[in-house]
């Protein structure tokens, strides 16, 4: 018998949601007897179990045959040690404090983007991508006009302040696959926000996973293994 359990350090499963998801989540896990341990901590993992931290601090051990680990991840060593360099401005243990050019504070000529960015934005792929085109275009930018006007020796850490306005994430939504080919969405739209869960915010979660590859090639093989398994189920046999 094979029995889930899902370990969230925070009150919700997936808080950047709306609050109707949240409850649409957590009903489809509870439905899928999937149990669900929320303010609870981990705080040691062994060969065979692992401690948690309860939400009355009281810490309880529980057997596990596979353990999947989805927490965030640690900071590169050249983030640690930029961060060490202009430690007088750099104080967040997270990542790199940056202005609203993305410009890391304290520094020269460094710029930093996505999960090792302290920008005041969630650490998300949407935040990280919309970052770099932004930056990547402003610089282009940036060397074409000083190209033209045949400058050799530009001052881009300042002059990306004088010629453009700062970095502003525009949010497009956020989607999530629950199991049971089921999905959420909390979509902007106006100025408001759409909500919705089911199978058929399913198929349009697949829709825009699928729009989001980077090649045909990879869509095309995404596809092909969907339909695959719709017909032939997954497969979990081991050689």
């Amino acid at each position: 018998k094979i029995q889930i359990t899902l370990i969230e350090a925070l009150p919700n499963v997936l808080p950047a949601f709306d609050k109707k998801l949240i409850d649409y989540t957590q009903s489809t896990f509870k439905e899928n007897q999937i149990t669900i341990l929320t303010r609870t901590m981990v705080k040691e993992v062994k060969e065979k179990s692992f401690i948690v931290q309860n939400p009355d601090g009281t810490r309880s051990d529980i057997p596990y045959g596979l353990l999947v680990w989805a927490t965030g991840i640690k900071a590169q060593p050249v983030v640690d040690r930029i961060r060490a360099q202009f430690a007088q401005v750099q104080t967040n243990g997270r990542g790199l404090l940056v202005d609203e050019y993305l410009r890391v504070k304290g520094a020269r000529d460094i710029w930093a983007v996505g999960d090792c960015a302290l920008s005041g934005y969630a650490p998300l792929a949407q935040v990280a991508s919309q970052q770099g085109k932004w930056l990547a275009r402003r610089l282009n930018s940036l060397a074409t006009q000083a190209a033209r006007e045949n400058k050799t020796d530009v001052d881009m850490f300042n002059l990306i302040e004088e010629k453009s306005r700062p970095f502003k994430y525009s949010s497009q939504g956020s989607l999530a696959y629950i199991g049971s080919e089921k999905a959420i969405a909390d979509l902007p739209f106006f100025n408001r926000n759409i909500t919705a869960g089911g199978v058929a915010t399913f198929w349009f979660w697949k829709s825009a996973y699928v729009n989001e590859l980077f090649s045909l090639r990879n869509s095309t093989l995404v596809v092909s293994d969907w339909v695959k398994r719709f017909f032939f189920g997954r497969d979990i046999s081991r050689e």
